[in-house]
């Protein structure tokens, strides 16, 4: 594999959106060397618990844990320790769960890390969710461009002093101008071409995203469901890996 290609797989990771452990164990043991990481949900999650996650690490692979935990600053930076002590490389927490929220989570992280030796993750603002478009917005009270207010978010978040976002690769260039190029952006709702938009509603293609300037890419079905997943992800990773060229 060239760099460009290896670059490419490190930034690719696949959602296993599934209910059975099994197949999260099998597809995770297919698509270990082919991408950067694995994204475990509330689905997986609730069904498996934190067992997934040691499973997944058995077999040599890196986990997102997206739980998107929203709750009083407490409560999430409690539980941003335990997934630190987990051994996860992302986790991610909802920015509309407010500064205090953030920055109790961020330095809770910064604490347990110093104090038991271990790997710092990146923690990640949840900005504005994929499947939400500006008529979404309104009908919740918030007015204008979803752009301005998830770079509003993102700016709330980058000030908090988490890594980065998750975000729809529509606005990365407006958070990278408004937070810089060493924050972090995971983008989820990407569509290769020709795949159905799903329940997403903010979509792009793998290798619009990278021209983008992504830093990560969240693939689910159109890999985890494909007919062959190792193919489905080496397809992406080719996409990705011509568009950085």
């Amino acid at each position: 594999m060239n760099d460009s290609a290896s670059a490419a797989r490190q930034r690719l990771i696949v959602a296993l959106d599934l209910a059975d452990p099994a197949r999260a164990r099998t597809l995770a043991t297919l698509l270990a060397p082919e991408v950067g990481m694995f994204k475990v949900g509330k689905q997986l999650f609730v069904n498996s618990g934190p067992d997934i996650v040691r499973m997944i690490h058995d077999l040599g692979g890196e986990v997102f844990l997206d739980l998107k935990f929203h709750d009083i600053p407490n409560t999430v930076a409690a539980a941003a320790v335990e997934a630190t002590r987990l051994g996860v490389k992302l986790f991610n927490i909802h920015v509309s769960g407010g500064r205090e929220m953030m920055r109790q989570t961020a330095e809770a992280v910064e604490e347990v890390c110093g104090k038991e030796g271990l790997r710092r993750p990146s923690v990640l603002g949840v900005t504005v969710l994929t499947s939400l478009d500006a008529s979404d917005l309104e009908s919740m009270g918030v007015q204008g461009a979803v752009a301005a207010h998830v770079v509003r978010l993102a700016g709330m978040a980058r000030e908090a002093g988490l890594a980065g976002v998750v975000c729809s690769a529509q606005e990365v260039r407006d958070i990278r101008n408004a937070c810089g190029d060493s924050f972090m952006l995971v983008t989820p709702g990407i569509r290769p071409a020709g795949q159905q938009a799903g329940d997403q509603k903010r979509v792009m293609t793998p290798g619009e995203a990278v021209r983008a300037g992504i830093d990560h890419i969240v693939v689910g079905r159109p890999i985890t469901g494909a007919d062959d997943p190792v193919e489905a992800a080496r397809a992406v990773v080719a996409e990705m890996s011509a568009a950085e060229g």
